[in-house]
Formats: structure tokens, sequence, C-alpha cells
């Protein structure tokens, strides 16, 4: 058996972390790209918890044992899949304790190598937490724009073309707005966001700057870190302009076509609109947002709410931003992504 660090875990290309712990543990907070090899149930590691609680330590391990023994050649064959598979398996539980020790001993006992993670998943939440502020490139590009000015398909194409892009939203699952969650379920949560952006800053380790969208401090059920909203004093600015047309007809194809056929999706665009009607003092408004919802008129919807709340409130975020913004029309058929390629490219944010 043999303990390997965090930092060897993470630049080792070789590795692949195997995470013995339940599976609501494991869906809580992981290490991107790791497999959940389970010795455990949640229902299992529930009563072991509440047998030790009752009956003392040697009472749970006891039944931890029996409960363990039948699982072993079935545990230590997907082990030995993924050893085969030419990747060396790393695992790991909370904090390098019981449940990965055992897993190691069985792997040595049946002859295969065995690596564990020193101090478990733990130690890597301490490691990334303290490497992230570092690895964060002192120069940004923040790409402002209003709602449904294709953005964050903006910078997906960036990123396809190798530009170092944070994807923020992507790291939250989260839009980033009220309507954020639809179609993509629950939110990142904090810990899986740090991971996320951890891995990617990992990728573009060496840049000189990095791309994002300008977000807020929350995406979602995640906060983005202090040295990341540092950045936005000394960065570039760009601004995509779109039509209200285009606008809507992006936002229609994102959060309403794949979506409106679901029985659940009506009741929910009605529930978000009733939550921020009580920010809409526009009583006419009010009443003709609610009327084009229950009539399904989505377009109407959307311009009602881009006109009189998405749009005000970003024009007064933008008072946030200092400095210069360099303007872009984001309607230009195959145009945007190349052009602000070449901007960046040209620009002296490479020095």
């Amino acid at each position: 058996m043999r303990d390997i660090t965090v930092e060897e875990l993470v630049t080792g290309a070789e590795y692949i972390p195997v995470d013995v712990r339940s599976p609501i543990e494991h869906v809580e907070a992981s290490i991107p790209g790791s497999v959940n090899i389970p010795l455990f149930t949640n229902e299992e590691r529930r009563e072991i918890g509440i047998l030790y609680k009752n009956s003392g330590e040697m009472a749970a391990r006891w039944r931890a044992m029996e409960i363990v023994s039948p699982k072993l050649p079935e545990l230590l064959g997907s082990l030995r899949d993924i050893e085969n598979s030419g990747a060396v398996p790393v695992v790991h539980c909370w904090r390098g304790g019981m449940r990965s020790k055992a897993v190691a001993t069985f792997l040595d006992y049946a002859g295969c190598q065995s690596f564990r993670l020193e101090g478990g998943y733990r130690a890597y939440r301490e490691y990334i937490l303290q490497a992230i502020p570092r690895l964060i490139p002192d120069r940004s590009v923040i790409l402002h724009g209003m709602t449904g000015t294709g953005k964050t398909d903006i910078l997906h194409e960036l990123q396809k073309e190798g530009l170092p892009v944070l994807d923020l939203e992507g790291m939250a699952n989260h839009r980033g707005s009220l309507f954020g969650m639809i179609g993509t379920g629950e939110g990142y949560n904090q810990k899986t966001f740090d991971a996320l952006l951890f891995k990617r800053l990992l990728e573009i380790k060496g840049s000189q700057y990095f791309i994002m969208e300008a977000e807020s401090k929350r995406i979602g059920r995640a906060v983005q870190p202090d040295a990341i909203l540092e950045r936005k004093n000394s960065a570039m600015h760009i601004y995509i302009h779109s039509s209200v047309e285009r606008r809507v007809e992006r936002i229609m194809a994102e959060y309403v076509v794949p979506y409106k056929k679901q029985p659940w999706f009506k009741e929910e665009v009605l529930d978000k609109i009733r939550r921020i009607e009580k920010r809409l003092k526009n009583h006419q408004v009010i009443t003709e947002l609610e009327l084009a919802a229950v009539e399904e008129d989505y377009p109407t919807v959307i311009r009602i709410l881009l006109e009189y709340y998405y749009d005000p409130r970003y024009r007064h975020a933008l008072k946030d931003y200092d400095g210069k913004f360099i303007e872009m029309d984001g309607d230009v058929p195959n145009g945007i992504t190349e052009k602000l390629k070449t901007h960046l490219l040209n620009s002296q944010i490479h020095a």
C-alpha cells in the first residue's frame, strides 16, 4: 500500500480517484473525474452510524465487516477493471481513514498494487481552496451584455478555440438568474463548484489572462472566490450588443423550446413570474405578463421580462464596473467569435 499526496493525484494524468464513500457522500462532494465504488449503500452507512452511537465501535465494526464481506469480489473486480484499462486507481474516503485503508488492504491481499489518497477528500478540499487564488491569472477579460445576447455560447466557442475561458455558470450548473435552473436540475453546491473551478484553472495554468462572463458574486448555490471578483477592477471589458428580436429567439431556444411540453414547465414559469412581480411596480405590466404566461405566449413573456425586469437590473449592475467598454455586435452572422478572438490575440492582454 502506498499513500500519495493530493498534489501527486492532481498532477498525475494516470491516476483515477476511486471514492469508496456512500453514494450520498459522493454526490455531496467529490473529486472531478472520480469513480464511486462504495463500501456501503446510504442505508447501510446510516445503520452503522446508529449502531456506533448506540452500541459502540466494536459492534459497528463487526456489522460493517458482515456487510462488506459478500461485496468484496465485485468491489475488487471493479478496481481491477480500472487497473486493466491502463489507469491507476487511487482509493479515498472522507479523511483517509478506515474505509480507504480497508479497501487498499484488500487490494494488497489480492495481489494488486494499491494506492491511497493521503488525508482523503478532506485533504483534497483543503488543498484546492489554498491553490485556487494562486492559480487565477492576473488579468481578465469580461464579457458583458443584456440577457439573451449569447454570451455563454461565445464563451463555449472561444474555449473550443483553445482560449482560457472560465465558464462559471457551467461550474455552478446555473444560468445566473431566477430562471437559471429551468432544465438544469439543482445547481451545484460550493464544494462541487470549487472542484470544477480548480480543475479548469489547472487546465489553463500558465495563461496570462482568463475570459469570463460578467457575473454577480453568487451564482445559484455557489459563490465565486474574491480573487476572481478583484480582477474586474483591471479587466478588459467587452460589451456584446444584440437586438431584442434575436435575444428573444435565443432565450426561446434555450429556456422554452426544449421544455415547454413538459407537464411542470408552465407552472414553474408562473411561479417564477409571481416572485418577480413583487419587484414590478406597474400593475398593467403585471397583468399583461400573467395573461401571456397563462396563454403560453412565451415570446411576449420574454419581451416583457427583458424590458421591465432584466434590462433595468443589468444597466444598474454595469455601474459596478470601471473603465472603457469595447463594443461588439453580437448579431453579425458567423463573425462575433472570430472577431473577439482576433481582438484578444492582437491586444496587450498577452503583454
